[in-house]
């Protein structure tokens, strides 16, 4: 009898979600190592492993692939620090948990970090989503001084902003020199610093 012929290979799609996943993750590193303007959408295809109409399907234009990837990135931190400051009810350990996660995704999302703060492209959308993401983290930082102290939401919302800047610079520095110390020392040298100006701010309630 002859041999049947081999039943074709039937491959598998990956999910939408999956997919689109792996297109951005392909994305930031392409665009981290060449920039914006130097990448082009044939690159970022070839790099996911897909043809272009399959990256079109997900993205309409490289622009809408990294605004995607900043909001991606962006949500990203304001997690880590939300997460920080409802991990203790204890001020001092807040502090180091809030400066450690702008130290922790400088420190193991490198890539990341220098795609949402380092990046060639600025524009009114990309400005919009940076000042957001400010603002976001400055309100979740304020929102615990103004309930430990009863300010006036105005100045706990400042004092957000000085914290958050003060985190999102100094990990900023660190980054571009890590060779000076640590990224535990680094972080705790700002946190200490963060925490001797915010502790002459004493909670409204002993009990609290």
């Amino acid at each position: 009898m002859p041999e049947k012929p081999p039943e074709p290979t039937r491959v598998t799609r990956m999910p939408r979600d999956a997919r689109r996943a792996q297109l951005l993750e392909a994305a930031g590193e392409v665009f981290v190592e060449r920039g914006y303007h130097a990448t082009s959408m044939d690159e970022i295809a070839e790099s996911a492993g897909v043809s272009k109409p399959v990256l079109y399907q997900h993205f309409p234009g490289k622009r809408e692939l990294y605004l995607a990837l900043i909001d991606l990135n962006a949500a990203a931190l304001e997690q880590a620090v939300t997460e920080a400051l409802t991990s203790t009810s204890d001020n001092k350990q807040r502090v180091e948990a809030t400066i450690g996660a702008y130290f922790d995704f400088v420190g193991e999302q490198q890539s990341q970090f220098r795609l949402v703060f380092g990046s060639d492209f600025r524009d009114d959308s990309v400005h919009e989503r940076l000042a957001a993401l400010q603002r976001v983290c400055a309100e979740a930082i304020g929102q615990i001084i103004a309930e430990d102290t009863e300010m006036p939401p105005s100045k706990a919302h400042l004092l957000g902003r000085a914290l958050a800047g003060m985190a999102e610079i100094s990990a900023r520095h660190w980054l571009a020199h890590p060779e000076d110390m640590s990224r535990e020392e680094a972080a705790g040298l700002t946190s200490t610093l963060a925490w001797r100006g915010i502790s002459r701010f004493p909670k409204t309630h002993a009990d609290v």
